[in-house]
């Protein structure tokens, strides 16, 4: 599988979680999903995505491609604080 084939897999697997996921009484509001990062090493990629509803989760897609077979976890950030600090 190239890059931009599984990019585009990985985009649509996170709009469907997206939209199965979203409080029905409020309809599915306009919303755009993006590659935060991604890398492919040998026969296998991963993605890191986001999309812009501020819901605080992200996604990862991982593609083994030794078996043809993709990943998919959902995340939650809970925070984000400074634990070092230099100088």
């Amino acid at each position: 599988m190239g890059n931009h084939e599984f990019i585009e897999k990985a985009k649509k697997a996170v709009r469907e979680y997206t939209i199965e996921h979203l409080d029905k009484s409020e309809g599915v509001p306009p919303f755009d999903v993006f590659v935060v990062w991604c890398c492919k090493t040998l026969q296998n990629h991963k993605a890191l995505l986001s999309t812009t509803i501020s819901d605080g989760m992200y996604y990862e897609v991982t593609y083994n491609g030794d078996k043809n077979e993709a990943y998919f976890d959902a995340y939650k950030k809970f925070e984000n604080k400074v634990i070092m600090k230099e100088g």
